[in-house]
This record gives C-alpha cells, sequence and structure tokens, in this order.
C-alpha cells in the first residue's frame, strides 16, 4: 500500500499547509466539493475586518479596497489573466447570469450543455427559452463525458458551449483544450464553470480558450461563502450587456453628484454596487496560501490523496464510480459500500468526525492537499 509522505517532489511541507487549517485539529474533513472549511490567514483577515469594523467603523475603507484589489490580482496569476478580466462576484451562480442575461441573443440560438451539470449551470441557459433560445442538454454515461456526442450537439446558431471543469456528481474532469476547440470550431464561445477544479488543477485562459469563467471560493479555494470570481476575455467586454448596473460600474465611481454613464473599460463594471468586503478579503487571504504551495503541486498532492483513498476503499469492498484514468481522475471521489445505506455510512462518519457527502445515491469523499494519512485512517476507521 503506498504511504503519503509530509512533502512532495518538490519539498512541499504539507504538514505546514495542514498548520494553517484549522479544521484539522478536530475533524478529518474529506468534503471540499460542497463547502470547505477557511484557512487560517483567512480566519484572521476577517476576524481582523470585524474588529476594525466595529472599533473604527469604515475609516479603513482605503485599506480594505487595496486588499480586495491584492484578491483581483491574486485571482488573474492564478488563471493566467489580466487583472482587468477580472471581476469579483458573490458565487458562481453570478458570473454564469453575467453572460446567461448579458448575451446579445436571438430567437433561434442555442447553448450546449452537460445534462448532468450542477443545476447553476443549467437553470440560468434554461431561463432563456421565453427569449427563445434553446438549451441542448447533452447525456453522458454516468458522468463520463463523449466529447463527440458534445460536438455533434453544435451548430452554426450555437452560441455559447458551457461545463462544469469537474463533474460534482461523478469527479469526471473534462478536456478543457477539447471542449474550447469544440466551440469555437462551431463559431461559439466557452464558459467554464470552474469551482471544482479551481484551487487543485492549474489554469490558462489564454492557452486553454477560455472566454468565460467562474468560480465561487467556498470549496478548493478554501475562502468563505459569498465571495467569487469571474473572468471575462477582454475583447468580450463590450459584447455582454452590463446586468445589475450600480454606483460602482462607472469609471468616476465614488463622485455620487455627478452622474455619468461611463462604464469602467474592465470586468469591474460588472461589480455593480457594495460587496462582500469580509468575504473578499478573506478569500484573497486564501489565494495567497494557495500561491505559496502553487497549483501543479497541489494538484500532484490532491491525485496521490485520492488514488491511495480509492486503493484503500477497494480493500473495504468498495466500488470507486469515479474514472481513475489520469485525464480524468480529480479531487472528487464517488463509490458505494455495497449493502450499505449511503446515508447512514455518512451519517457513522460524521459521529466519527469524519465530514463525507452523499450525492445521487452515492458516498463522495474529496481531499484537499492538507489532508494527510491519519485522516485517511480516521476515514476507512469510521466506515469498516
Amino acid at each position: 500500500m503506498a504511504h503519503l509522505g509530509t512533502s512532495g517532489e518538490l519539498g512541499k511541507d504539507w504538514e505546514g499547509f495542514r498548520r494553517e487549517m484549522p479544521i484539522s485539529q478536530r475533524w478529518a474533513y474529506f468534503d471540499h466539493a460542497a463547502v470547505a472549511p477557511i484557512t487560517s490567514p483567512s480566519r484572521k483577515a476577517i476576524s481582523r475586518w470585524v474588529e476594525r469594523a466595529a472599533v473604527d467603523g469604515a475609516t479603513p475603507y482605503s485599506e480594505w479596497i487595496a486588499e480586495i484589489e491584492q484578491l483581483r490580482t491574486l485571482a488573474a496569476e492564478m488563471i493566467r489573466a489580466t487583472v482587468d478580466e477580472i471581476a469579483l462576484v458573490g458565487n458562481t451562480t453570478a458570473g454564469i447570469n453575467l453572460v446567461a442575461e448579458g448575451f446579445p441573443w436571438q430567437e433561434g440560438d442555442n447553448v450546449v450543455t452537460l445534462a448532468d451539470e450542477f443545476p447553476s449551470n443549467q437553470y440560468p441557459w434554461m431561463q432563456l427559452a421565453n427569449r427563445g433560445v434553446e438549451t441542448r442538454r447533452v447525456p453522458t454515461d454516468e458522468g463520463e463525458v463523449d466529447l463527440e456526442r458534445l460536438a455533434n450537439a453544435c451548430d452554426e446558431r450555437t452560441r455559447v458551449v458551457t461545463i462544469s471543469w469537474v463533474s460534482f456528481s461523478s469527479g469526471w474532469r473534462n478536456d478543457l483544450e477539447k471542449v474550447a476547440e469544440i466551440a469555437h470550431r462551431h463559431g461559439s464561445l466557452f464558459f467554464l464553470d470552474a469551482i471544482q477544479g479551481l484551487g487543485v488543477f492549474p489554469l490558462d485562459v489564454t492557452g486553454t480558450r477560455i472566454d468565460f469563467l467562474s468560480a465561487d471560493g467556498h470549496k478548493w479555494l478554501l475562502g468563505p461563502e459569498g465571495a467569487g470570481i469571474f473572468f471575462t476575455r477582454r475583447e468580450h467586454l463590450d459584447l455582454l450587456r452590463p446586468v445589475g448596473i450600480g454606483w460602482n460600474s462607472v469609471v468616476d465611481a465614488h463622485n455620487f453628484s455627478h452622474i455619468d454613464l461611463t462604464l469602467k473599460d474592465t470586468a469591474a463594471r460588472y461589480e455593480g454596487g457594495t460587496q462582500n468586503t469580509p468575504g473578499l478579503i478573506g478569500l484573497g487571504a486564501s489565494l495567497a496560501l494557495l500561491a505559496e504551495f502553487g497549483q501543479e503541486a497541489i494538484s500532484r498532492r490532491v491525485i496521490e490523496l485520492t488514488d491511495t483513498a480509492c486503493e484503500r476503499l477497494e480493500e473495504l469492498g468498495a466500488i470507486i464510480h469515479s474514472n481513475r484514468e489520469p485525464a480524468q481522475k480529480s479531487g472528487i471521489v464517488v463509490f458505494e459500500l455495497p449493502g450499505r445505506d449511503p446515508e447512514s455510512v455518512r451519517r457513522r462518519c460524521l459521529d466519527r468526525n469524519v465530514v463525507i457527502s452523499c450525492r445521487g445515491g452515492r458516498l463522495r469523499i474529496s481531499p484537499h492537499a492538507y489532508n494527510n494519512e491519519s485522516d485517511l485512517d480516521h476515514l476507512m476507521g469510521a466506515m469498516e
């Protein structure tokens, strides 16, 4: 049986990462694909904001804005975008709706997606039916994506192809370059719901020709809920009709007595009004921690953890349903224990300070890079 080290081939201090995760003192946490715990730097940053807001009101506002702009920079660096291509949003759904509601649709247009996408990457597109836009939902084979089938669903009226980087229900990781090629071959744009991959796998939005991206920070980015990022290629800024316009959308944003609807020449035009300041500051602190380790190293660590988990689960008689081929494996592992009720197993684990999920009638684990062999021991012990 493979054993996990405390440092990888690049000498990363995973136990040091673990010390920045207060959750590890009490729980073996395997549910980062649902709602992740926040990092110690995030907790400190938010606590610092709370104390200043209580004692000093809004007088430190300029300092907070500087921290938020640092988040924008970190987000841009993480996906290899420019800072003017990043908008800070409340959640993944908000980013999806910026495109779904802002795109210049015409009756007869269509959107192509997968039938088992998370609801937030289906409902905003399906809502467009009242504007004559069809949403084509391509079936998968228990989560496994047939790219030829996806391509066949596209035609000359396909305007957007939208998929998740990693399926929340199966753990299947899509080949983004191939999906981008399919979209652009048909003259459409590629929207990526990145929430289940960002924070684990490296991404270059230029190299993979992604047009739009949205991701909340409360999963693999280890940030608080209500803070996320939206990316649009700069060339699409004037394509989307900005929705949710407010005082913060215009160039002279802080001159409240001067009304001039001149929109910012950056993705920040989509930010509208007052933001979730503590949430964004907390997310920035977590992104800074992740940047210290690097996405390449984190992805190798997470794959190592999930490979080891699969091996040990199979020793317990589990059936692994997630595809574990190198190109498709992710930080999500979906499995079943024959003859065992998934909800009962989940509750038993919770009673033993082990956190897992149930999705689609099966069990799901999603470890992060700070998890270790001791956590896996607790997981296996709870399920025996």
